[in-house]
């Protein structure tokens, strides 16, 4: 069944999950596993290209993954790295614009220094948005948005008592000005949110997958489109109004 047109979503957010076991399940360490799920992000991009999606949000590192091995993080950080240097030429001749979401503390000087290099060099192309989520957890991302929002008010001596809007306060997350979430996946079977696009997610609909990051492919990007496509999204509403 092809995908269908109307019914496309503006926002996919993937949670890419499974790399270690997918690299245990074939003998080899988990950095390889992560580098197979480089691979994978190849494959998402050039299917989210042809589909014509509009954005897509990765969760590649959040804040609680700090928790891991420092080898693991080192692994990590030196292949995110190692794909930006890569592939960054052909991403850009693809008319893919890069853009980070995440706090900026605790990256090293090199790894921002990479990310900001990537995104300036694609700031002006428009054909999809991939949207690296790295150091990124929502729960902080929206007290930062708080705190930012009150500091904004204080220089501009506006009251904290005045109600806040949706609006408002969507101003200061990491993600602005980009649209909600609309489809989100996860892979490896697991079925939870992990702390990712919470405040984004609000109505998004949700597809989990039991495939492994590394094994996710054009075919499985297009099972999760056809799935949403059969959806009913209501809002809070009724369907028929």
């Amino acid at each position: 069944m092809a995908s269908s047109k109307k019914k496309i979503p503006r926002h996919v957010a993937v949670i890419m999950d499974g790399n270690g076991r997918w690299a245990t399940s074939k003998g080899l360490s988990r950095s390889e596993g992560h580098r197979a799920g480089a691979d994978a992000i190849d494959r998402l991009m050039d299917s989210s290209l042809e589909l014509g999606l509009e954005v897509v949000s990765l969760y590649a590192f959040s804040t609680e993954n700090w928790k891991r091995p420092i080898t693991e993080i080192r692994s990590i950080f030196n292949l995110l790295v190692e794909f930006i240097d890569s592939r960054l030429d052909k991403i850009h001749a693809k008319g893919i614009r890069i853009l980070h979401s995440g706090s900026r503390k605790k990256l090293s000087s090199l790894v921002l220094s990479k990310i900001d290099h990537a995104a300036e060099i694609t700031r002006k192309n428009r054909k999809l948005t991939v949207n690296f989520c790295l150091n990124y957890g929502s729960q902080e991302e929206i007290l930062s948005a708080f705190s930012r929002l009150a500091e904004e008010r204080k220089k501009k001596s506006i009251s904290i008592q005045k109600p806040i809007s949706t609006k408002e306060l969507e101003k200061y997350l990491y993600t602005y000005p980009l649209p909600a979430v609309d489809l989100l996946i996860r892979t490896a079977g697991e079925r939870r949110l992990s702390n990712f696009l919470l405040w984004q997610s609000a109505y998004a609909e949700l597809f989990f997958t039991e495939n492994l990051w590394p094994e996710f492919g054009d075919k499985d990007l297009r099972e999760a489109l056809d799935w949403f496509a059969r959806r009913t999204r209501k809002f809070g509403g009724l369907e028929n109004g």
